[in-house]
């Protein structure tokens, strides 16, 4: 019995040394991926709130702990704090679930945890201070 087992041992050795596979090209650049259904929700919110500098950063490939993070300017503490708070509210409505807040009590600086997206509001002072479009290298907004 120990003499076909070698035998299918041996013809499976043979094809799979013959079929040696060439390396493949390199990767083509990546076009930007569509905005999907949450990130238009998110920008739709944020203009309905009439938020300021709506940036865009698309972190696919730069960041495992999103796809996208949104950074958005209000006028004043308590915009910055409504405007988060309407998010998270129709987010939650849109289907998606009760979503984190974080920095709502202050208002200088809230983050929105939407999963694949990352909101952050700010103040303008608190978001020159802090310059978050620059440490992605998205440019400068001014």
């Amino acid at each position: 019995m120990k003499a076909p087992a070698k035998k299918a041992a041996s013809k499976f050795s043979k094809k799979s040394a013959s079929k040696v596979r060439p390396k493949s090209a390199p990767a083509p650049a990546r076009k930007p991926a569509p905005p999907s259904n949450l990130l238009k929700r998110i920008l739709a919110s944020l203009d309905d709130d009439k938020a300021q500098n709506v940036i865009t950063i698309d972190l696919q490939g730069r960041s495992a702990l999103c796809d996208a993070a949104v950074i958005a300017s209000g006028r004043s503490s308590r915009h910055v704090g409504a405007m988060a708070e309407h998010l998270a509210r129709r987010l939650k409505e849109s289907g998606y679930g009760t979503r984190p807040v974080s920095g709502q009590t202050q208002g200088d600086w809230v983050l929105v945890d939407a999963g694949d997206v990352i909101v952050h509001l700010f103040r303008p002072e608190v978001r020159d201070y802090y310059d978050l479009e620059g440490m992605w290298s998205v440019g400068s907004r001014k």
